[in-house]
């Protein structure tokens, strides 16, 4: 699981930095639009909406633009229907990569993605040559300064398997269909989840043990995040936390 926690680090600490923000709400407001879209635009029945709406919210997204974007969800605007397709390939060193996007025009976010791969020294793959190594889970992290016992008494039988401190969090690890009840179970017990979603966790890792190959990956996947239609990235690689530290900055 080092692989997407890292990685979601690496993006947060860069992104406070250096990413465009008009960037970051695009992707935003597609997530929004697309959840709408699927189960419709009341966020209290809505998992999928209700998690774009507070991801959004974290990244200071306006409230005006989320409404919109959920209208154009649900019809009430006109708008760009998009799709959510999958892309599958390989970073240097053997390092599986899985892409979750939602683009307007598969052919050409995976012309643009191939490029992508290519030019940094990997490889896009066909459907299902990474995506076993993977399984959907759903992540809850919270803040450290938590009881471990409380976090657990709460979660354990809401279907909660696993907690860890993950980069100064703690991430609580279930089964994707019990991530509704777990985190339900939390709040019944005064806990606020910082962040709750499903997400492909590895089953495997590949160690990326030269910083040479580890600069390689992680350029990578900058690149790849930078895609106006990538949603999500997530990789099986075990990166040492100095390297990761070092390109973070």
């Amino acid at each position: 699981m080092s692989g997407h926690s890292k990685w979601a680090t690496t993006k947060y600490r860069k992104g406070a930095q250096d990413a465009a923000r008009s960037k970051l709400f695009a992707k935003h407001i597609r997530s929004l639009e697309v959840a709408a879209r699927d189960g419709g635009g009341d966020i209290t029945n809505n998992a999928a909406l209700r998690t774009a709406y507070e991801k959004a919210r974290s990244d200071s997204v306006p409230m005006d633009t989320i409404e919109r974007a959920v209208k154009r969800g649900t019809g009430e605007l006109e708008g760009v229907r998009y799709e959510a397709v999958n892309y599958e390939g390989y970073a240097p060193a053997g390092v599986a990569v899985l892409v979750e996007t939602l683009t307007d025009n598969r052919n050409r976010t995976a012309a643009e993605l191939r490029n992508l791969f290519t030019r940094n020294g990997g490889s896009l793959a066909e459907p299902g040559a990474v995506s076993w190594q993977f399984v959907r889970k759903g992540v809850i992290e919270l803040d450290r300064s938590l009881d471990e016992d409380r976090i657990m008494e709460a979660a354990l039988d809401a279907g909660a398997e696993d907690l860890s401190d993950v980069d100064g969090r703690w991430q609580l690890v279930c089964a994707a269909q019990d991530l509704a009840a777990v985190r339900s179970a939390l709040e019944a017990a005064a806990i606020s989840p910082l962040t709750a979603e499903l997400t492909m966790v590895p089953t495997t890792s590949v160690q990326v043990a030269e910083t040479g190959d580890a600069q390689k990956v992680l350029r990578l996947l900058e690149a790849i995040d930078d895609h106006d239609d990538v949603q999500a990235i997530h990789a099986n690689y075990d990166i040492a936390e100095e390297v990761m530290a070092a390109y973070a900055g």
